[in-house]
């Protein structure tokens, strides 16, 4: 026998009884979602609105941004001025101040908001604009990501993201730095349950 042989033959020999999977983990429903979400997104350095109408949205938006200004929405209750739909090329989004876009979920444990393609249609659409505003409902918001992964369809889909706050990094001599690699901000609106 030759000492491979012999090691492998020791293996097979020595070999561990199986043991059954550990049962999943389940974690509890939590109360006061909104609260929550946004201790997770202002932690990731965005900024929460808790709205009852768009007509607040688009509001914020004429107020904080002038007409000159490139707004792409495709939240069909706010206006913008650029028609991401008839853009072929997705580097002629590259002058964008502000993308508008509707959230499918958000996450109150870390403030992530599940964006699948359907809702940015350019994929680069969320991270090439200067400024970002995510809108989401209030019925939408989960407790933790387990919650969210069991919901989430990539393969329906074929693409999705997950978005926690405007681009930031704190890898440059230990100081973060706000905006390096994508949108400065984003703020979510977050439409309360009606009735």
């Amino acid at each position: 026998m030759t000492s491979k042989e012999s090691i492998l033959a020791a293996i097979k020999n020595n070999k561990p009884e199986a043991s059954s999977l550990p049962d999943l983990l389940s974690f509890p429903e939590e109360d006061h979602l909104i609260e929550r979400y946004e201790k997770g997104l202002t932690g990731n350095g965005g900024k929460l609105k808790v709205v009852d109408t768009l007509a607040e949205v688009e509001a914020f938006v004429k107020e904080n941004y002038s007409n000159d200004q490139l707004i792409a929405s495709l939240v069909d209750e706010v206006k913008g001025n650029v028609d991401v739909h008839k853009i072929s090329d997705p580097h002629d989004l590259e002058h964008v101040e502000l993308a508008i876009l509707k959230g499918a979920l958000g996450v109150s444990e870390n403030g992530a908001i599940w964006m699948p393609e359907k809702n940015i249609v350019h994929r680069v659409l969320p991270f090439i604009a200067q400024h970002l505003i995510i809108v989401i409902h209030e019925e939408t918001l989960l407790t933790n990501m387990h919650q969210a992964y069991e919901k989430v369809q990539v393969a329906a889909d074929g693409y999705g993201v997950f978005i926690a706050g405007p681009s930031k990094t704190a890898d440059i001599e230990q100081s973060l730095v706000i905006g390096a690699h994508g949108p400065r901000s984003l703020t979510v609106f977050l439409l309360k349950k009606q009735g």
